[in-house]
C-alpha cells in the first residue's frame, strides 16, 4: 500500500465514529438500566419507565454493538497494515548543481551528429530527366515513391 493508514481519512472517521457509537450506546444502556433499577426497587416504577426503558436499552445495545464492531474493524485494519511488507525507501543521491552547470553544452550534444548532403546540380538534373522519362508506377502520386528515388 502506498498510503499510510494513519493518513487515511476513512480510517480516522471509522475510529472516531466507532468510539462515539460505543460511548453513546453505553450511556443509553447505563442510564436506562440505572433508572429502571432504582424505580423498580423503590416501587415507584411506572409503565413508561419500565417498558420504554426496555426499548431504549435494546437501542443502546445495538448502538454499542455497532461501535464495538467498528473498533474491532479498526484494530483488524491496523493489524493487516502491520503485516503487509512495506517497500524499502529508494535512496536518491543529492543533485550536484555545480557539476551540471560546469559541463559545456557541446559535450551534451556530442552524440548527435547531423550531416546534410546536397546533391550536385548534375545529379539533380539526371534525376529530373529520369522521372520525366519513366511512367509513374505507384498509385500515391509521389514521383519519388514511384521511381524509387532516395530523397534527402
Amino acid at each position: 500500500m502506498n498510503k499510510s493508514l494513519t493518513r487515511s481519512i476513512g480510517f480516522w472517521l471509522l475510529l472516531i465514529l466507532s468510539l462515539a457509537a460505543t460511548a453513546v450506546g453505553g450511556w443509553l444502556i447505563s442510564g436506562q438500566l440505572g433508572t429502571m433499577t432504582t424505580t423498580l426497587t423503590d416501587g415507584t416504577a411506572t409503565g413508561v419507565e419500565v417498558y420504554v426503558g426496555q426499548s431504549l436499552v435494546v437501542v443502546g445495545a445495538a448502538v454499542l454493538g455497532a461501535g464495538i464492531i467498528g473498533i474491532l474493524i479498526t484494530v483488524a485494519l491496523t493489524a493487516v497494515q502491520a503485516l503487509i511488507p512495506t517497500q524499502a525507501p529508494v535512496v536518491v543521491e543529492p543533485i550536484d548543481w555545480a557539476a551540471e552547470n560546469d559541463a559545456p553544452q557541446a559535450d551534451a550534444d556530442a552524440g548527435i551528429v547531423e550531416t546534410v548532403t546536397t546533391p550536385s546540380a548534375d545529379a539533380a538534373a539526371t534525376d529530373v530527366e529520369r522521372i520525366d522519362d519513366e511512367d509513374q508506377n505507384g498509385s500515391s502520386g509521389s514521383t519519388a515513391t514511384a521511381t524509387k528515388i532516395n530523397v534527402k
